[in-house]
């Protein structure tokens, strides 16, 4: 029996194969809450999110911290045609990503002559200047009123299966792209850069185009987050806590590096701030919902200490203890 499941263009592990079956039916098991639906969009768009800047930070070893520049761009490229013209903002799914691009081409030029922790704070300060902008400028973007769109659909399942489409097909984008010798490149960079430079590597063009794919995805995330809420304004696109820190968090959790670890590091950045900001789902004392910051602290801090390379890298290990737990107590008894 084969290991792979052909699919289109692209071959498919049985792993992937089943994974991806689980999110097609993952909104049918949450049939009676619209509620949950909508927590499964969610985490669609933070796949897409953390596997963009996976890219960057995990596979070309660009630490970014501004990724809410390019989501944020990516939802106005939505949003401002049909805000002056009632262009449709599904439109944005083309328009985002091309916009992200390019702003992320003009920001590789001033960043990428940066390096270690000045790199990433030019891409902090990237966002953060973008959101003072967009605030403030209120004749193009309307400000801090922000841009309201009365969304498509009524039901949750439309957007669920648009963002899992997206988000699985990113996630095949990238398991191609590290199989090939572009993911080769991406990685002789993030090793070591002189070396990959005294090679022949022209890293800087590299380095660009690893820029370039990772804005477009969350280019891409931008503009569906708009077409999905119908609102969005400066302070929530460009939120630095929100989404550039919630980014890194979902990629160090899952595992940076990893294929599936974004998957995994959304799905439970998701379930926990969730549990803890309903009060464990509203059968919690009602103090509960002010700790979710508290808890994505202490995660993060045992995720460092005990799980390096978060769930997807070091399940191997995981694995081993669990089995050898099993094995001891099966023993004891």
């Amino acid at each position: 029996m084969t290991n792979n499941t052909q699919n289109g263009f692209f071959k498919l592990t049985k792993f992937e194969f089943t994974a991806i079956a689980i999110i097609m039916i993952s909104p049918l098991l949450f049939s009676w809450s619209m509620y949950f639906q909508g927590l499964l969009i969610i985490v669609m768009l933070w796949i897409i999110l953390g596997l963009s800047w996976n890219l960057m930070a995990g596979y070309t070893g660009q630490v970014s911290f501004g990724h809410a520049a390019f989501f944020g761009i990516g939802a106005y490229a939505a949003a401002l045609p049909y805000f002056h013209w009632r262009i449709s903002p599904w439109w944005g799914l083309i328009t985002g990503p091309i916009v992200a691009v390019a702003f992320g081409y003009f920001l590789g030029k001033l960043v990428f002559k940066l390096k270690g922790p000045y790199f990433a704070l030019g891409t902090l300060a990237s966002g953060e200047i973008l959101r003072i902008i967009f605030g403030e400028e209120e004749l193009i973007t309307n400000g801090h009123n922000g841009i309201f769109y009365m969304t498509t659909w009524t039901s949750k399942l439309p957007y669920f299966y648009i963002a899992a489409a997206l988000a699985i097909f990113s996630i095949l984008i990238i398991r191609k792209i590290i199989q090939s010798k572009l993911g080769f490149y991406f990685l002789s960079i993030r090793e070591d850069q002189d070396a990959a430079e005294a090679l022949g590597i022209d890293t800087v063009k590299y380095k660009n185009l690893s820029l370039a794919i990772s804005a477009a995805m969350a280019g891409v995330a931008g503009a569906f987050y708009m077409i999905y809420m119908g609102f969005i304004d400066p302070e929530v696109v460009f939120a630095l806590h929100n989404i550039s820190i919630i980014t890194i968090l979902v990629g160090i959790i899952g595992g940076v590096g990893t294929i599936w670890g974004p998957a995994v590091g959304a799905i439970v950045m998701i379930f926990i701030q969730e549990l803890f900001r309903s009060s464990l789902f509203g059968l919690g004392p009602e103090w509960l919902s002010r700790l979710h910051s508290l808890v994505f602290g202490a995660l993060v801090v045992l995720i460092i200490l005990y799980m390096a390379g978060g769930i997807v890298g070091d399940w191997p290990i995981i694995a081993n203890k669990i089995k050898s737990w099993k094995n001891k107590t099966e023993g004891q008894s």
